[in-house]
């Protein structure tokens, strides 16, 4: 198996369910039963792994791939990661101003002046909102909200992101930098 070009992580598998090898796998599709819909599944160290069922349980969905047989098999795979080729995900699905967070990897985070902050080097969510990545020559990467205040522009065709680095807090808003470490007016 070929190393994966533009690998799109699609699920984490997760305990083994039941005897017969079925393991619990959080799918990160929108729709975690369409997740054998892609093809083939890949590990990192180049396993692949065919889905021969798959059925939904709470918030994950159960499933059996094919040479998983027993209970220990299926957990030697806990937390596994499972992708697809980037090309396998059609972009006739998508909404207009939907995309795969994957393709702003690599996207110039610039603001309106031109002024560029580094590159999208990646895409997190740690439970309270989604962030980006930036990276730059000479700079300590940076992580900045993904929201709409931070992020004014998503330009993929043209290979950048326009941001608000004030939003960002890439940058100090000059009033608040006045005003920190004083104490309120009536309490000097």
């Amino acid at each position: 198996m070929n190393k994966l070009q533009h690998p799109i992580l699609m699920a984490t598998i997760g305990a083994a369910q039941g005897l017969r090898g079925e393991v619990r796998v959080r799918s990160y599709t929108a729709e975690p039963m369409t997740l054998g819909d892609y093809g083939k599944l890949h590990a990192k160290d180049g396993r692949v792994f065919e889905i021969l069922e798959i059925r939904e349980a709470k918030n994950v969905v159960v499933v059996r791939f094919r040479g998983v047989n027993s209970r220990e098999d299926a957990e030697a795979l806990t937390g596994l990661e499972l992708y697809v080729e980037r090309e396998n995900l059609s972009d006739d699905e998508l909404d207009d101003d939907e995309f795969y967070y994957a393709d702003l990897e690599g996207l110039d985070a610039v603001d309106e002046t031109g002024k560029s902050y580094g590159t999208v080097s990646g895409v997190y969510d740690f439970g309270a909102g989604d962030l980006l990545e930036l990276k730059g020559p000479g700079r300590r990467p940076a992580l900045i909200p993904f929201s709409e205040a931070a992020v004014l522009e998503i330009d993929l065709e043209g290979g950048r992101i326009v941001i608000d680095p004030r939003a960002a807090g890439l940058i100090e808003d000059p009033d608040e930098k006045t005003s920190r470490g004083k104490p309120p007016e009536g309490e000097r």
